[in-house]
């Protein structure tokens, strides 16, 4: 019976509410922080796209590539680490049928990362 009323007063939704409620000011800060440096990447990223004239069904695509590639610098890698890691991305998406020029295009361009040293 204990278990039962442990379980209970876990998933009350009262809790759950306030829990979620002092959440959410947190949340919403980080969100609004973030929001405009992604809003201008991908904007980066569609231009070097139209560019080279990438058909409109692949965006999608090419844009994953780019949040992946941004959430690394992120996360404060550089250097010669961020190069690596970006040729992985690479290899990743081009196994997944996007083309490798224009993904090291968007790594050059719109990152300012170069191919890493072999």
């Amino acid at each position: 019976m204990k278990r039962v009323e442990k379980w209970n007063d876990k998933f009350k939704t009262d809790r759950v509410k306030a829990a979620l409620d002092d959440m959410r000011d947190k949340m919403y800060a980080r969100v609004t922080s973030v929001f405009p440096d992604i809003v201008a990447m991908e904007g980066q990223v569609k231009q070097v796209l139209d560019g080279l004239g990438v058909s409109m069904i692949q965006i999608p695509f090419y844009l994953s590539f780019g949040r992946e590639l941004w959430s690394l610098q992120r996360n404060d890698v550089s250097g010669e680490t961020l190069a690596i890691e970006a040729d992985v991305l690479i290899s990743k998406w081009t196994a997944r049928g996007l083309t490798k020029a224009v993904l090291e295009a968007i790594r050059t361009q719109v990152f300012n990362v170069v191919a890493p040293t072999p």
